[in-house]
């Protein structure tokens, strides 16, 4: 959520020791350090400086620890009521160092910078406001306190009319650049969109150009969020526990095959759509592969799951719309929509048990053995189901000749390795035929990203692999 903030308490002071260090700057005989920025839509240079480090803040309404600040609900409360606080500071800290899809365990990304920074130093300088406050360089900042070689950080200093928009966007078009080593999360990503669109009120065409990117792809990053947010608030228990945006971190390939997916099956039947759905959101959620949740199909709850599911399971009566009698015929048919309010129903029950077992120490034990125990169950279930679903798929999909020829051509360049080490042996490579070879190989490989361009809307990683590794250009529309 984009806010605000106050400015610091010290901000006087910090603004006094900023403004006397580009003086000194200015007034010494050397080249001053300048940073680029994009500032306002246009490059901008800035003077860099040397800051003591215990005067830096590390900034509240970063993007890139979004999704984690939820962690530790009465802390994050803290962090929104005083930013500034020793407190709040310190649990920025904390988050900054650790790993977005496991916020147990310490980020190795962290660890790799912390060691880069003690052996090469800092290379590129972070970024502040006249108050301190960090736009660019969160994590530098936290990494050299830990190491404490340095009592300073290098930072480039933004005009004095530095806004909280502006903050924003030049954190975003800093952090978004192609050749930033320390990406945001997921997660985070799709907040930064979805803050850009909503609650910003921002063009999707200008969005996609900052993030570098494509307007469909904006449009389901959106649709996907608020998906995950919908799966938060259907997974709320009668205590209050739910799921948080940040469980749901490693879950990227599987929810941009369900958006394409859930589009194709909307264009014949939204009934059929929400089924889908509602299968996959449940597989996603039990954390089957992408490669088992792309066998689930509108079929999977009536065809392959409800034989599967234990009786205590099972979807009652009750859970059901009541059934309509069709006028003259005294017949009585399935109410509209009773198909989808059932496969809610299991959703809902799966979400609401992963929900406890998430929470940890915060539920009760009881309640953490019952949750666990139905999450068992599910997953059995839907083990079973899928391996069902996951034949029929298999014979439905073998009139798809492109993805196994890529595959057989994949084992034949594996085969050319093996053919390249024995080479080196015998001396028997003919150099000149295999730089040919390699030259067609090049040219077959545009003309795949061509074609699979023109019929795939939205690219997977494959497709973004191919695309970059064969320079074609997307489409930015």
């Amino acid at each position: 959520m984009f806010i605000n903030f106050e400015d610091p308490p010290n901000a006087a002071a910090t603004r006094s020791l900023v403004e006397e260090r580009i003086k000194e700057q200015r007034d010494s005989e050397g080249v001053p350090e300048t940073s680029t920025v994009e500032w306002r839509s246009r490059p901008l240079h800035v003077e860099v400086i040397d800051m003591p480090l215990e005067v830096l803040l590390y900034n509240p309404g970063t993007h890139r620890i979004r999704a984690q600040r939820s962690l530790d609900p009465g802390r994050d409360a803290l962090l929104t009521a005083n930013p500034w606080s020793a407190e709040s500071q310190d649990y920025l800290r904390h988050l900054l160092t650790i790993r977005p899809s496991e916020p147990t365990h310490r980020d190795p990304a962290f660890d790799k910078l912390k060691e880069n920074l003690k052996e090469h130093k800092q290379n590129e300088p972070g970024l502040i406001t006249r108050h301190g406050i960090l736009v660019n360089g969160n994590t530098r900042c936290a990494a050299l306190r830990e190491l404490k070689s340095t009592a300073s950080m290098r930072v480039g200093v933004l005009p004095e009319s530095c806004t909280w928009d502006d903050i924003n966007d030049v954190e975003l078009s800093l952090q978004l650049r192609p050749d930033q080593r320390r990406d945001y999360s997921y997660i985070n990503r799709l907040l930064a969109i979805d803050e850009q669109s909503v609650q910003l009120n921002r063009d999707l065409s200008v969005i996609a150009k900052a993030f570098r990117t494509t307007t469909k792809s904006c449009q389901r990053d959106i649709w996907v969020l608020a998906q995950l947010r919908e799966v938060i608030r259907r997974s709320t228990t009668k205590e209050g526990v739910s799921l948080r945006l940040m469980d749901l971190e490693g879950a990227k390939g599987r929810l941009e095959e369900l958006h394409r997916a859930y589009n194709e099956e909307v264009r014949k039947s939204k009934e059929r759509a929400e089924l889908l759905k509602e299968a996959r959101l449940a597989a996603i959620i039990l954390e089957f592969s992408k490669t088992d949740v792309r066998c689930i199909g509108a079929d999977f709850h009536s065809r392959y799951l409800q034989k599967n599911l234990p009786d205590g399971l099972k979807v009652t009566e009750n859970a059901a719309p009541t059934a309509v009698t069709i006028p003259g015929l005294n017949r009585k048919v399935t109410a509209e929509g009773a198909n989808v309010i059932a496969a809610r129903s299991v959703t809902d029950a799966l979400l609401q048990a992963k929900a406890v077992t998430a929470a940890g120490h915060a539920s009760a034990l009881a309640a953490q053995s019952a949750a666990s125990s139905t999450l068992e169950a599910y997953e059995k279930a839907f083990d079973k189901a899928i391996e069902s679903a996951g034949s029929d798929f298999r014979l439905r999909k073998k009139q798809l000749a492109a993805p196994d020829r890529i595959n057989n051509a994949c084992k034949d360049l594996e085969q050319s390795i093996t053919d390249l080490v024995l080479s080196r042996g015998n001396a028997s490579l003919d150099e000149g035929a295999f730089d040919d070879a390699l030259d067609v190989l090049r040219t077959v490989l545009g003309k795949l990203a061509i074609e699979a361009q023109r019929t795939i809307e939205l690219p997977g990683n494959g497709l973004a692999w191919l695309t970059a590794a064969v320079e074609v250009k997307q489409s930015q529309e």
